[in-house]
């Protein structure tokens, strides 16, 4: 590979802030995102599998948004109450064997009543029992990238074979909001009460929705306890144009998760700026080409570029070209020649942007082959002068 270090102006003299402050949550396990610009902001014990408690629920909405889109069941379509759905323990939407919930029903019962009778009826509607959906989830975990995730059940029970990291639960979390925003306002509901049964569990548990923010919103997405894990949420923002999804696990109560969750989104707004860097089609580098009707072709990033910066990072942000050279001739205009890696102080990994020629390069012509053929032969001649110097 060879590397060219772009000294661009236009790349760097926009990103103008306040100093950055690491945030040092008391999370055991912390993951923030900012999901606009795909920017991980924090990553503490991220990748470790914890007992995800209910927010594990999160996967079982996922296989359930996936049946609904697959058309494999509707929002109308009912399903059978088992014995071992009535006997969850826990939260519950205190569905019994006379009842046949909508998949509405259940999707809310799920999200705003943690319910464990909810997953299992919709474990046992999807796959036939709960064992064998746990492991259709865990297969498709691992389909989507989630490989720090197993499952035994569908709804988080405590189980030493139930496992997830909160880089995951930040994924899934992802998700939900990108490939399925039509069912997402789910998420923001605070009340439902299945026929009249759990007016004491009716409520909502996401402490964000009861936050009155200046400037920005929580709108989702599940909280999760249980004595192993501790208390736990999967957080998820909006300010302006930018959203964010954020994971705390082991906090060791309600108001410790209700104040951590709070502090991380106002950190995560506030301590971050996200600035409109390079259009699409913008030149940004040169590439040399081998064999072309063109010494070189231009670079630029295939869509608008956005990075979100921490306070303080001006003159400190550095970028790259990264490709192999010379390109061989032809290129064709739009052909990714490399990426652009982006090191912002302050984040845990950079950025990468494909790269794009601007413009086709065809083959050059017979002058253009004899003078690259010349210069090899040079180039060998060279090389056998030194050989006789250094022997």
């Amino acid at each position: 590979m060879t590397f060219f270090r772009l000294i661009a102006a236009t790349l760097i003299a926009s990103l103008t802030a306040l100093p950055a402050l690491a945030f040092d949550t008391k999370a055991r396990a912390a993951w923030v995102y900012d999901l606009t610009t795909q920017t991980v902001l924090l990553a503490k014990n991220a990748d470790i599998p914890i007992p995800p408690a209910s927010m594990s629920k999160l996967m079982t909405l996922n296989m359930l948004f996936e049946a609904l889109e697959d058309g494999r069941v509707t929002m109308d379509t009912t399903f059978p109450v088992s014995a071992h759905a009535q006997s969850m323990g826990g939260s519950t939407m205190f569905l019994n064997t006379t009842d046949r919930p909508a998949v509405r029903d259940l999707i809310q019962g799920i999200i705003i009543n943690s319910g464990n009778d909810a997953c299992v009826t919709v474990a046992e509607g999807l796959a036939g029992s709960e064992s064998a959906f746990a492991e259709l989830m865990t297969e498709r975990a691992h389909q989507l990238g989630m490989n720090d995730s197993m499952f035994a059940n569908a709804s988080g029970w405590p189980d030493p074979g139930q496992r997830m990291s909160v880089h995951d639960l930040g994924v899934i979390a992802s998700r939900i909001i990108t490939h399925f925003p039509q069912y997402y306002h789910f998420f923001s509901e605070t009340h439902f009460n299945y026929k009249d049964r759990a007016p004491a569990n009716a409520e909502n548990r996401n402490p964000l929705l009861e936050i009155k923010a200046a400037d920005w919103k929580a709108d989702g997405m599940k909280t999760g306890h249980t004595e192993e894990a501790g208390y736990g949420l999967v957080g998820s923002a909006v300010m302006g144009d930018r959203r964010i999804v954020f994971v705390l696990a082991g906090m060791p109560s309600e108001q410790a998760r209700r104040q951590e969750g709070e502090a991380v989104a106002n950190w995560a707004f506030r301590q971050f700026v996200m600035k409109d860097v390079a259009k699409a089609g913008t030149k940004l580098a040169e590439a040399p080409v081998w064999l072309g009707n063109k010494a070189a072709v231009g670079l630029a990033p295939e869509k608008d570029l956005s990075l979100l910066i921490p306070a303080g990072a001006k003159d400190k942000v550095t970028a790259e070209a990264v490709f192999d050279a010379p390109i061989a001739a032809p290129v064709k205009q739009g052909q990714q020649i490399g990426k652009l890696v982006i090191t912002v102080p302050g984040l845990d990994a950079p950025t990468e942007v494909p790269l794009i020629a601007t413009e086709d390069v065809k083959k050059g012509g017979f002058v253009v082959r004899v003078k690259a053929a010349l210069a090899r032969l040079s180039g060998k001649a060279f090389d056998a002068a030194m050989e006789r110097v250094n022997s």
